[in-house]
């Protein structure tokens, strides 16, 4: 199993088999789209949820680069809910977009197993709730145009 990135409404069916560890420990972290309006509100949200240590350096590339280690936090996989994520950094397209692409890259990063104890890869997953489906699809159409933009 692998992680992933993608968006659902908050009524939707996810089986559990699909975004969690068979067995093992798993780190769940729940982050609310409301209180993260701007990078620094989520920059603040993401730190928090996952206790991030204290040279978290507060821009998109320390939370790349905490989001693709998490050391201080070890499980079998991860699993970060972001609820009400309509309306996360509704503020800044530019901002959203950048975080769909960290986002993509830690399931990546936790995807390869090179490196990874034991080679084998973590499974790493990102839930983008929504209250409603067109908003999710929505949301899952934002995350595709942000893979294809250069960065």
């Amino acid at each position: 199993m692998t992680g992933r990135l993608t968006a659902c409404a908050r009524g939707a069916l996810v089986e559990l088999a699909a975004v969690l560890p068979a067995a093992g420990s798993f780190v769940v972290a729940r982050l609310d789209g409301t209180r993260m309006p701007d990078a620094d509100h989520a920059f603040y949200e993401f730190s928090d949820a996952l206790l991030f240590p204290g040279y978290f350096g507060w821009n998109w590339a320390a939370l790349s680069d905490c989001l693709r280690d998490l050391h201080w936090l070890p499980a079998d996989g991860y699993l970060i809910v972001v609820e009400n994520a309509s309306r996360l950094l509704s503020g800044s397209t530019e901002d959203r977009q950048t975080l769909f692409r960290v986002l993509s890259r830690a399931v990546q990063d936790w995807a390869d197993p090179l490196g990874r104890p034991d080679d084998r890869s973590v499974p790493f997953t990102v839930l983008l709730l929504c209250d409603r489906d067109e908003e999710a699809a929505s949301l899952r159409e934002e995350i595709a145009r942000a893979m294809h933009q250069p960065r």
